[in-house]
């Protein structure tokens, strides 16, 4: 009854939107364009970023709120997240050695990825000669090794830290912060201490798989609402830092895409050749999944299909599949964890003129590896572009003037990610030699799976879900 009602009311009125204007795609590109007319309009009516008027403290108010937003998300997405992945082990045979490989090869593909985003970053110099002079409270701020490892061990359960501050006027206003490394070092430690524990835990990790449920669906509520943030985030990066922020920011988007692509088409085939697996038969495996990565902007959200195509088209064990590719839309993120921070951080040290020393380039490799087990398939890049700025001591406005151009980025970032989800469970079944090369070899038709479940099926059923 209301849908006829509605196609009456629609009919009656002579106008219906076009179905293109309803996508998300659709709406990213509109808000991108109205932040930078807003932008534009505040920076040429008088806001600065001391002194901003009633439009630019307005962009501003929006754009910090929405990062909020997501950065809320951070640590109870961690935290049931990884000790979810962890009790996946309960399904696996030889589970430790086949921990250890996954989590090995995890961390190998990372580093290659963040070699190469440190490499592009250097060479492209996307941040350079914007003529934007660093603010003097991070001169000389960069963070050191000893910082780094001590932050590591958690100070409470939760890994929060909080610190006050006067102002002009006496009053005291105090900040809370969290620590993500040390958030997923707690998450580790609850995770194998419920494996341990065995029976006694069941109801603590139904427990813990409830509240991932939950706050996977919070998640995407904000992510629905990124078009509104996006307009704040570019018109306020617009109205502070003008015309040089719109340049600087399209090298970094092009410095982006081609690490993505190196890794994607030069990095992966080389591993699947090098282990005897045909090139063809993994990306015409894989593929269902990374189409959807990219439309769907979510590791988690594609974490279904990539369990499907690594088991029934790359022919990785089940109870090995059910264990690595939960995990890796945890904590395997070549494109959020280990390309984008690497290219971001030396983007943000050049926008604000800050010089990165050998070392510092060396803590980047190391925060990318270790700290992609601390990403989570919604707010990666947010979690690893905190992480990286903060641990090497740059300014953290860096992050808000990055997450303006995120969701273009984010597409590409996401593919990436869960072409590796599937690739390193698939060279580790083969390592161990339990991989089903037969079904890994098997002759692909087109259609991978049956009609209902297609990628475009399974994306109707997960906006379905998520309405």
């Amino acid at each position: 009854m209301s849908n006829q009602t509605t196609s009456s009311t629609a009919g009656r009125s002579g106008f219906q939107l076009p179905r293109w204007a309803g996508s998300f795609g659709f709406q990213i590109i509109a808000a991108l364009i109205v932040g930078l007319g807003l932008g534009l309009l505040a920076k040429y009516t008088g806001s600065t970023k001391s002194n901003p008027n009633g439009l630019g403290a307005t962009l501003q108010t929006v754009g910090s709120s929405y990062v909020s937003l997501l950065q809320t998300a951070v640590v109870p997405l961690i935290f049931t997240a990884v000790v979810s992945s962890i009790s996946n082990l309960r399904e696996v045979s030889n589970a430790a050695r086949l921990a250890w490989n996954t989590l090995l090869w995890f961390a190998i593909t990372s580093l290659v990825a963040v070699l190469i985003g440190i490499g592009l970053g250097v060479l492209l110099q996307p941040g350079a000669n914007t003529g934007i002079a660093g603010d003097a409270e991070y001169d000389g701020k960069q963070g050191d090794w000893w910082a780094f490892l001590i932050g590591l061990f958690p100070k409470n359960f939760l890994g929060l830290g909080a610190s006050s501050t006067v102002t002009d006027t006496g009053a005291v206003t105090t900040s809370v912060s969290f620590n993500v490394l040390q958030i997923l070092v707690i998450a580790i430690a609850v995770g194998v201490a419920a494996l341990k524990v065995g029976k006694q835990a069941e109801p603590f990790l139904a427990l813990n798989a409830s509240a991932l449920a939950v706050i996977q669906k919070v998640l995407w509520w904000i992510i629905r609402i990124a078009p509104l943030g996006t307009v704040g985030l570019i018109g306020n990066a617009v109205a502070v830092y003008g015309w040089d922020t719109i340049g600087s920011l399209g090298k970094f988007t092009v410095a982006i895409y081609i690490g993505l692509a190196l890794v994607l088409f030069g990095v992966y085939p080389v591993l699947v050749r090098s282990h005897g697996l045909s090139v063809k038969q993994y990306f015409s495996g894989a593929w269902p999944a990374i189409q959807l990565a990219f439309v769907s902007r979510s590791s988690i959200g594609t974490l279904p299909l990539t369990q499907r195509v690594t088991e029934r088209n790359l022919g990785v064990p089940r109870g090995y599949a059910s264990f690595a590719v939960p995990l890796g839309a945890t904590t395997k993120m070549d494109g959020c964890a280990a390309i984008y921070p690497a290219v971001a951080a030396i983007f943000v040290a050049q926008f604000f003129g800050i010089q990165l020393d050998f070392s510092q380039y060396l803590l980047i490799a190391l925060v990318s590896v270790l700290g992609s087990a601390a990403t989570a398939g919604t707010t990666g890049a947010v979690v690893m572009l905190t992480l990286t700025l903060s641990t090497l001591g740059l300014p953290l406005a860096g992050v808000g003037l990055l997450l303006a151009i995120d969701p273009i980025l984010d597409m590409g970032r996401t593919a990436v990610n869960v072409a590796g989800q599937a690739l390193v469970p698939t060279i580790v079944a083969k390592r161990q030699g339990i991989l089903d090369e037969t079904l890994y070899n098997a002759p692909r038709t087109g259609e991978a799976f049956r009609e209902e479940e297609t990628p475009a099926a399974v994306e109707r059923e997960l906006a379905e879900s998520k309405a």
